[in-house]
């Protein structure tokens, strides 16, 4: 019998925390799935310096100056950057921090407990709730579980792999008045991921031939997209994107500041056209390095799957799956060095020693025993609505269903819920809802028991 392997949290408080994630997603695991049967390699753990193929095909613009998240300003107002997906409706009241250690939840069935396939992204929209589904549809849900496809572009969209898909949806902080709708998803011919915008009508039906592509990102291997779209506090957008795949980062693209593969990217897309899709911050931390990528935010991640901003404080938690060992939560900071692949969580990866300066430890990590297998990030949640986690940040394995709740504010992580097998994200609303989705299984909320 295999005994059960205790989560590791590093008890600091957020103040002081320069946390960031490593998390590993093993090849060959279920989430969206890997599936490519690519073979792991022994990873040196040695950085690269020189530039790499595999940038992005947009010719973007430096910009003069745009505010940097310090991670202690609070969201301007008409965004909510606490939610999963970026959505209309007033942000809930946030909870104030809290005092006890995070309780046991129970799930109730939404929208009617219609059965989703593939969900992987949910928001609220005009008439409900958009559900976005890997296979490249987005469906508007009304509460009672009644549909309708408000976008359809399967034509576009690459499954071939596992983790390929539509994988990201997120509205713009100003959809009310633009009615822009962001989506990241994987291409075939050549393989690559894609970041467009869309527009969506009137009556909420997303205009498909409005599509802008704002972003290609080539990708030598079909696993480990990442893509988690999330406007931060300052009104730019930031997407998580994985080192490109196959096994053990065989590229070197997780240290390597010349490609957009293994990084978080900060760009902004506040006037973007066919002529500048985006402008790179001048603030951003490598637009100045020779041979970097000014788009980059932060880098040596292996696949990011679902991060969220903290709505009170601007903190950027990310959820980054592990290699064959660890799954890594991590607070991710301008310029941060999350240290795939040098090291898996806080381990040195291929190797009895590493070097491990300038790299920055997740915040709380757990190993593959006891059948886990890979990390789902969720909110970083302030509401009240469920205030057995109020102030915690959500996560939960893929594999083993567990559901895990992490005080914001410091301490040790609380298992929260079980048999939640499967989940491939996590979403709030502004009522303070928090809803899972499943491979395969209704789509539910977290509730009081």
């Amino acid at each position: 019998m295999r005994l059960r392997p205790t989560v590791r949290a590093t008890a600091v408080s957020l103040a002081t925390a320069l946390a960031l994630a490593l998390l590993a997603c093993g090849d060959g695991d279920a989430k969206d799935g890997s599936g490519s049967g690519a073979t792991d390699g022994t990873g040196s753990g040695g950085a690269t310096s020189t530039a790499a193929t595999g940038g992005a095909t947009a010719a973007p613009k430096t910009e003069g100056s745009v505010t940097t998240p310090t991670g202690t300003g609070t969201a301007p107002a008409g965004t909510t950057p606490g939610a999963t997906s970026t959505a209309t409706g007033t942000p809930a009241p946030l909870a104030t921090p809290r005092a006890n250690p995070p309780r046991t939840v129970t799930t109730v069935n939404a929208f009617g407990g219609r059965n989703f396939d593939r969900p992987t992204e949910l928001g609220e929209y005009p008439g409900g709730y958009f559900v976005a589904e890997q296979v490249g549809t987005i469906l508007r849900v009304t509460s009672g579980g009644a549909t309708d496809t408000i976008l359809d572009i399967r034509d576009r969209v690459s499954t071939d792999g596992n983790e390929e898909g539509l994988l990201s949806v997120a509205l713009d902080p100003a959809f009310d008045s633009n009615r822009s709708v962001w989506v990241y998803y994987a291409a075939r011919s050549p393989r690559r991921t894609v970041l467009s915008r869309f527009t969506a009508g009137a009556n909420g039906v997303i205009d498909k031939a409005s599509a802008l592509v704002v972003l290609e990102q080539p990708q030598p291997f079909p696993n480990h997209k990442g893509g988690a779209i999330r406007f931060g506090p300052d009104g730019l957008l930031y997407l998580g994107l994985g080192d490109g795949g196959s096994g053990g980062d065989p590229q070197g693209n997780g240290q390597n500041l010349g490609t957009l593969l293994g990084k978080i990217i900060r760009i902004d897309v506040r006037n973007t056209s066919a002529g500048e899709p985006y402008r790179v911050p001048q603030d951003n931390p490598f637009v100045n390095r020779q041979g970097a990528k000014g788009e980059v935010w932060a880098f040596g991640l292996r696949n990011p799957w679902r991060m969220a901003f903290d709505r009170a404080t601007g903190t950027l938690w990310v959820a980054d799956v592990g290699q064959g060992e660890v799954e890594e939560i991590s607070t991710v900071r301008r310029g941060d060095n999350m240290g795939w692949r040098i090291m898996e969580g806080d381990r040195c990866y291929g190797a009895s020693t590493c070097n491990r300066t300038g790299l920055v430890l997740p915040v709380t990590q757990y190993t593959h025993t006891g059948g886990r297998c890979s990390v789902t990030g969720g909110p970083a949640y302030r509401g009240v609505a469920v205030p057995e986690v109020a102030s915690t940040y959500l996560y939960a394995d893929y594999c083993s269903g567990e559901l895990w709740s992490l005080p914001l504010d410091g301490g040790e992580p609380v298992i929260v819920a079980r048999g939640l097998n499967n989940m491939t994200s996590m979403a709030t609303d502004s009522a303070g809802r928090i809803y899972i989705l499943r491979q395969g299984r209704p789509i539910a909320t977290l509730a009081s028991p």
